[in-house]
């Protein structure tokens, strides 16, 4: 059974990387498709949680990215179907004054996983080699020192034993545009356009540039960066787990014959006469 697991992630996983045939990319996944391979996914999501909590593994999942590439989609997939005592989310606000006099990363080693934990960072210290050179939030020696240094911590997080996981989503011009409009006109997704998203949009050039040098410094042997082309969020997705999954060495779970217990007699028991609040059902 692991080996027929491991060879279909091997699969899932050159075929992600595989140049698509013919003349343009491949058509969008069906949501029928889509969901069928998320489920099982997310089977192996859960044996990997357990093989984590039994083995006490410690994993650190880096999701950096273009404006509108799916980060928040994926790890909301990933998350979705597994204990949030075992996969924690982080998402850090801007820093408050006192951490901007801390040292850079300090404010982000605070979250890195214990034994037995996922951790996923929403955008993370790399924010130094992206969104604040680009923005003007930081100044070019600041960056350059920064690069300069992340391959240490990072190596330092390997040899203690975390395994380091780090992706780059990357969406085409157009598809951005799509998707920033599509914001703009939705009800449901005004939320997630800030100020932050407007002014970057002009700015895609800058942040190849920052995303090349970003990559030419910190792509290592113990940490390397993995690039997913998200224009189709479900395949995207979908490869991006399965990648994951291929990384950890995990178990898969044994089947376990479960009988549900009888359930203990009433013993004179009746439902009390309260005058209890029920919410009203119109559906």
């Amino acid at each position: 059974m692991a080996t027929k697991k491991k060879d279909k992630q091997e699969r899932h996983h050159a075929e992600a990387e595989a140049p698509q045939a013919g003349d343009g990319p491949a058509p969008k996944m069906k949501t029928k498709q889509y969901e069928r391979e998320m489920r099982v996914l997310h089977g192996e999501l859960v044996a990997m949680q357990e093989w984590v909590k039994a083995t006490g593994a410690k994993i650190c999942i880096v999701f950096e990215g273009r404006d509108t590439a799916g980060k928040g989609g994926t790890i909301k997939r990933i998350t979705e179907r597994v204990s949030p005592r075992v996969f924690r989310v982080v998402a850090l606000p801007a820093p408050t004054e006192r951490e901007k006099s801390q040292m850079y990363i300090q404010r982000y080693i605070e979250r890195f996983p214990a034994g037995g934990e996922v951790v996923i960072f929403d955008r993370s210290w790399y924010n130094r080699a992206g969104v604040e050179p680009v923005m003007g939030f930081c100044t070019p020696a600041d960056t350059e020192r920064f690069l300069e240094l992340v391959p240490g911590v990072e190596k330092a997080m390997c040899d203690n034993g975390i395994l380091l996981l780090k992706y780059w989503l990357e969406v085409s011009p157009g598809e951005q545009t799509r998707r920033l409009e599509s914001r703009i006109h939705d009800p449901r997704k005004i939320w997630k356009l800030s100020d932050m998203d407007l002014k970057s949009y002009s700015r895609w050039y800058d942040y190849s540039r920052a995303r090349d040098a970003m990559f030419a410094a910190t792509d290592t042997a113990w940490a390397p960066w993995y690039v997913a082309h998200t224009d189709d969020k479900k395949r995207g997705r979908l490869n991006i787990i399965s990648h994951l999954l291929s990384q950890v060495p995990y178990k898969p779970l044994a089947h376990r014959d479960i009988t549900l217990p009888k359930r203990q007699r009433p013993g004179g028991y009746t439902e009390p006469a309260l005058p209890l609040r029920y919410i009203p059902t119109p559906f």
